[in-house]
């Protein structure tokens, strides 16, 4: 009986969000004009760019050729995929456990409610720059450096990941209830302190829903990394595609699908038992 007044309870005051929202949308002129002009502004940018829907229309045909010779797939080569799917996990998981160490530091740095402008403003402009460069740029960058093979992929995930978590988990930390932080400062407590027991447990759960994010975000970049020859499965599937073998690539894609499948459905578990009950207070379905 409790289970279901609290989904009500759940349901209602996401109504109630909802309504809030519509509310402060009103359809009135100047909203409209705003929608016109946000219209407006992607057909010209539409037309900048080159992007005509008949052109989308007339390569249509060229799908059902792809798609016939991807069925032509090659079952010798799903040990050579899992093994190099193996290989990017493992670069994923590395780059994705030691860039979120890196980045947790920077980002209570970063935050606003914590530190001054003299720390936070300096460290939000390394991040910044961090996150300028996608992750296929730093792994070229660190091919050079470190030569072909996956440990320039994982510095290229680790580079990517601190840059991007940091972001997310001090605008995190930044929305945490100024109310508990108050009572405890009262109180005398060291900075330290404070983040300890107050910042960390009330933003425990964003922070894990960003790391379980960028982890399955970075399982599917490594895929690519391989174009740079920074090692992973994306280096089979660009090499074949390169030489219009798509059978043989689509071995390494199926792969490459059923492992994001698997991690996708870990994390929704994962997620379910640590994040989402936490928020709402209930237990989900399975």
């Amino acid at each position: 009986m409790e289970l279901r007044e609290a989904e009500l309870l759940t349901f209602n005051r996401e109504i109630t969000h909802k309504e809030k929202f519509w509310r402060c949308l009103p359809m009135n002129q100047k909203n409209n004009l705003i929608i016109g002009l946000i219209i407006a502004g992607v057909v010209f940018m539409s037309a900048n760019v080159d992007a005509d829907p008949r052109d989308f229309v007339e390569g249509l045909p060229n799908i059902g050729i792809i798609l016939q010779e991807i069925t032509e797939v090659d079952s010798s080569l799903f040990v050579t995929a899992f093994w190099s799917m193996l290989e990017t996990i493992q670069m994923a998981f590395i780059g994705t456990v030691v860039g979120v160490a890196i980045a947790l530091p920077l980002s209570l740095l970063a935050a606003r409610n914590l530190n001054n402008k003299f720390v936070y403003i300096p460290i939000r402009a390394l991040l910044a720059a961090i996150r300028t460069f996608p992750s296929i740029l730093w792994a070229i960058l660190f091919v050079i450096i470190v030569g072909l093979g996956p440990f320039a992929g994982v510095l290229a995930i680790i580079m990517y990941t601190v840059g991007f978590i940091a972001k997310l988990q001090y605008e995190a930390i930044e929305a945490v209830d100024i109310d508990p932080m108050d009572a405890v400062s009262a109180i005398g407590v060291s900075k330290l302190q404070l983040i300890r027991f107050v910042v960390l447990p009330e933003s425990a759960s964003h922070l894990l829903s960003q790391i379980l994010y960028i982890f399955d975000y970075n399982i599917r970049q490594t895929s690519i990394l391989g174009l740079v020859g920074a090692g992973g499965i994306g280096f089979y599937i660009i090499n074949y595609i390169k030489f219009f073998e798509y059978g043989k690539a689509a071995v390494f894609m199926l792969v490459v699908l059923a492992t994001v499948l698997i991690i996708d459905w870990v994390s929704v578990r994962i997620r379910d038992k640590y994040i989402v009950k936490s928020q709402r207070g209930m237990q989900i379905k399975a």
